[in-house]
């Protein structure tokens, strides 16, 4: 199968190498040219000067780009070079809006189109370990899903457009109660003088435990956040997300709050900060 690959950032790179890896022949875009030449440099494939002409002829092109208009800009420029009957799948996290709009785009086409958020950040995708939920027609899903399998420890359809970004969004919503619980616990331990090591070893066993807490609660204890997924890009999610819930009419009171303490940690400093930073906020001389 023919791949095109677009947006080779921090999650891009990494996917689209485990595609070359694979035996996929791959053809990549990046805005930024000397990102798609030292991917092509690294891997075996073809770096291109459009998304045009990473996608002719191809049967599958693969997206993770920044936001709905990059989707757009990307999709409307590769989708009339593409092969008879192709797919595309996006990884971008973008709204339910967007994904059902370029569904019914492609389908105008007579091409396929996947909305395929993931989750498990850089290091997932490194390890070819991300979780992908998807949306779209169940024929254009199972055409895509042995192709991204090769970086995804779960790969599952959700229902029909618009359906992955709806569930990245619930993803999303879990994660920011999860992570304020963790930077309000770990606040309060302190202030009640107790060793934070000691108190991860009491609770990380029982109903306490989470990814958040195994992989987070040492950094957040030594207020170390230079790594991760970054609190501009935990905004974007929630703004997204916050959107549907206003048209759908869902009340998310926590979330709301959350991307409130966010925006506080973005003023601090700390945009490139990881989500873990909720923590910051709170151990702030200012509080």
């Amino acid at each position: 199968m023919r791949v095109a690959f677009a947006g080779l950032g921090v999650m891009g790179f990494p996917m689209a190498g485990h595609l070359a890896r694979a035996g996929r022949q791959m053809t990549v875009f990046n805005r930024s040219p000397e990102k798609a030449r030292r991917w092509a440099g690294t891997y075996a494939g073809r770096a291109c000067a459009s998304a045009a002409e990473a996608a002719n002829d191809a049967e599958l092109l693969v997206l993770c780009v920044g936001n709905d208009d990059d989707v757009r800009q990307v999709v409307r420029e590769a989708l009339p070079a593409m092969a008879a009957g192709a797919v595309v799948v996006d990884h971008t996290t973008t709204s339910a809006v967007v994904a059902r709009e370029m569904a019914a785009l492609a389908a105008k086409d007579g091409r396929g189109f996947v909305d395929a958020p993931v989750s498990g950040g850089q290091a997932g995708a490194e390890a070819g370990q991300l979780t992908i939920m998807c949306g779209g027609e169940a024929a254009a899903f199972e055409t895509a899903r042995p192709v991204i399998s090769a970086y995804a420890k779960a790969v599952r359809l959700m229902g029909g457009p618009g359906s992955g970004q709806l569930t990245k969004m619930v993803n999303q919503i879990c994660i920011a109660g999860v992570v304020q619980g963790l930077a309000e616990g770990l606040h309060f331990a302190r202030r009640a003088g107790l060793d934070p090591a000691g108190v991860y070893e009491a609770i990380s066993k029982g109903a306490a435990q989470s990814w958040q807490m195994d992989n987070r609660w040492k950094t957040m204890s030594e207020g170390r956040f230079d790594f991760g997924f970054a609190v501009d890009w935990m905004r974007k999610d929630l703004g997204l997300l916050l959107d549907e819930a206003t048209r759908n009419g869902a009340q998310l009171d926590m979330t709301r709050m959350v991307d409130g303490f966010y925006a506080e940690v973005q003023a601090m400093g700390g945009a490139r900060w990881d989500t873990s930073s909720l923590v910051a906020r709170l151990e702030s001389p200012a509080k």
